[in-house]
């Protein structure tokens, strides 16, 4: 039997309940009627819970709240001197409130002036109710409902605030207000005074962000909270001594450039509209917003998606150089396929490389801006997803193919690696990119395409599904190049008569870690786009972007001897036959004058 064994134990824990309750002094800071426990927790009394649901806790605004069970005990003990309050007592708040939503004096959505008008009395008129049911039956210190349009509570002070810095905290729908007790009591009030918090889940629907003093035409600004009222009586005490503190749960995610707002409803001649005078932000996350006011009223948050101001020199840089790379890259293009003697594996994948590169500048320079239709933009994004990745592929394809190609100098076009590139490359080249995009679109479709241009969202992290195969791809081939010239050294130090051999494939690899260094360090620059030095690294990264196509018609073809080599015998046999044509043309047009 182990239950004797228990009860030795059980005494010590009574006892020691006791001796902390005669002292009244915990070794830990904790909140009223709490006590601490092994000098770290506190835990609530008997008859009291905390808050957040916790047995235990340690957080400092943490509040012990009397049970209604407690509550109501309390009230049957003095019946005698006042009646028993009805546990729904603030169910005829709701009640008012939802016939204000369904009479016939509900004005359109397009009426603002009258929206306002009669968001301001609804607003006034439930709290006034509200502090009015809780000042009626001050026995019930806390009283809480809520249902799917409206949660009240409120809460009761006596006590004249005994003692010092208590601080009430009032939760309705995942919302909450943190006020200080010398704000609640009213020195010039007799008997007890009140609180009242109230989250209205519908009212953001009329009350929108429409009605924001300093919306901004160039930013879309959109209610993100419930509404919510907070209010003392039975006088209203408007001004505080200590600012309020309210947390806020987002009716949408925050997004990446989103900028939060907290505002309430100033009221001026029986209209109303949404400001920030005394309202400060503290702190925002993807799901909470805190604010602090130095009044109460009612609250919001609102959350504007910043759009960012076009520099036009970053235009015109962008519009002319992507114009010269599409140029560029089109005439590489018609190299890589016409000139026969520069043909074989690794002008083929150079070939794909300049398709999908010359396929995504013109995307992006025709469509990155397309944002009217959604599901377009998002096609768009897409499409642009998969062509930059195709081409970081090819790059990674390109470098494979040098690195085999060391590994056997002496079969460098008909080799075994010739034919298992040509085999495998196109499926990798286009394969890989497309597997990437078709996971990404089936995990996060909605992430396709953001408010201001087409291309990938950075909620979520979302951007890497383009940035991370991106960053392997440069390592990898980093390494690979590497390894190929560490071969190329030995070779050219073993073998003599591949010399002219090693030479070119050297070069070939310098070319292609230049290549590699221009596209990798672009987006590179991209990402560090953020803090002080943004705008230069702007400016950097369109410079380099846009200049790509010409880099790249530069390296491959104009300073190659063979590219050359071939234009000049194009342009020789071109004036060749010019002048065959010309002297032909004359010799026919002198005969007739010799036999004059």
């Amino acid at each position: 039997m182990r239950g004797p064994s228990l009860l030795p134990g059980l005494c010590f824990l009574l006892s020691l309940s006791e001796v902390m309750d005669q002292r009244s002094i915990a070794p830990c800071k904790c909140p009223p009627n709490a006590d601490c426990v092994n000098g770290t927790y506190c835990t609530c009394k008997h008859g009291y819970t905390s808050v957040y649901g916790k047995e235990l806790f340690t957080f400092p605004l943490a509040t012990c709240e009397e049970t209604t069970s407690s509550a109501t005990t309390k009230g049957m003990e003095d019946v005698s001197r006042s009646p028993v309050p009805e546990p729904s007592q603030l169910q005829h708040v709701v009640e008012i409130f939802e016939s204000l939503l369904t009479n016939n004096t509900l004005p359109g959505a397009g009426e603002k002036s009258k929206v306002a008008s009669w968001a301001t009395n609804v607003l006034q008129t439930v709290e006034s109710n509200a502090l009015e049911t809780a000042l009626k039956f001050p026995e019930q210190k806390i009283q809480k409902i809520h249902n799917s349009t409206v949660a009240i509570e409120t809460r009761v002070v006596t006590d004249n605030c005994s003692e010092e810095g208590k601080i009430f905290s009032l939760n309705t729908h995942m919302n909450s207000v943190d006020i200080h007790c010398n704000d609640v009591v009213q020195e010039n009030i007799q008997g007890p005074t009140a609180i009242a918090f109230i989250s209205y889940s519908s009212l953001g629907t009329l009350i929108n962000a429409t009605f924001f003093e300093e919306a901004n035409e160039k930013d879309r600004v959109y209610l993100n909270s419930q509404v919510v009222s907070a209010a003392i009586g039975p006088q209203r005490n408007i001004s505080l001594s200590k600012s309020v503190i309210l947390s806020f749960q987002h009716v949408k995610r925050k997004p990446s450039r989103g900028k939060a707002f907290c505002v309430y409803w100033k009221s001026t001649g029986g209209h109303g509209q949404w400001s920030r005078d005394g309202c400060f932000l503290i702190q925002v996350n993807k799901s909470h917003t805190i604010c602090n006011s130095t009044h109460l009223s009612s609250f919001a948050v609102l959350m504007a998606l910043t759009s960012q101001e076009k520099d036009p020199v970053l235009a015109v840089i962008t519009y002319v150089g992507l114009g010269l790379s599409l140029l560029c890259l089109l005439l590489a293009a018609l190299t890589f396929l016409l000139c026969k003697t520069i043909q074989n594996t690794s002008t083929s994948i150079h070939l794909q490389l300049s398709i999908c590169l010359f396929l995504a500048h013109l995307l992006f320079l025709t469509a990155i801006d397309r944002t009217e239709i959604k599901v377009l933009c998002a096609m768009i994004a897409g499409a642009l997803h998969y062509l930059y990745l195709a081409s970081f592929t090819w790059m990674l394809l390109e470098g494979l193919n040098l690195f085999l190609t060391a590994r056997n100098l002496t079969v460098v076009n008909y080799s075994s690696v010739s034919r298992f590139m040509k085999k495998f490359m196109f499926p990798v080249g286009y394969g890989v990119p497309a597997i990437i995009v078709a996971i990404s679109a089936v995990i996060k479709s909605d992430l396709y395409g953001t408010p201001d241009r087409c291309w990938l969202s950075l909620d979520q992290g979302f951007i890497w599904s383009f940035l991370g195969p991106v960053c392997v791809i440069i390592c990898v081939n980093l390494v690979i190049f590497l390894l190929v010239l560490w071969i190329l050294k030995r070779k050219l130090s073993s073998l003599n008569s591949e010399v002219s051999t090693i030479q070119n494939m050297r070069m070939l690899t310098l070319k292609t870690t230049a290549q590699l260094f221009i596209l990798g360090c672009t987006w590179f620059l991209g990402i560090l786009q953020v803090g002080p030095a943004a705008h230069v690294m702007a400016y950097l990264f369109t410079i380099i972007n846009s200049l790509q196509g010409f880099f790249f018609f530069l390296v491959y073809c104009l300073l190659s001897q063979q590219v050359r080599k071939w234009f000049g015998e194009i342009t020789k046999s071109k004036s060749e036959s010019e002048t065959y044509t010309l002297s032909t043309k004359f010799g026919a047009d002198s005969k007739p004058s010799e036999s004059k």
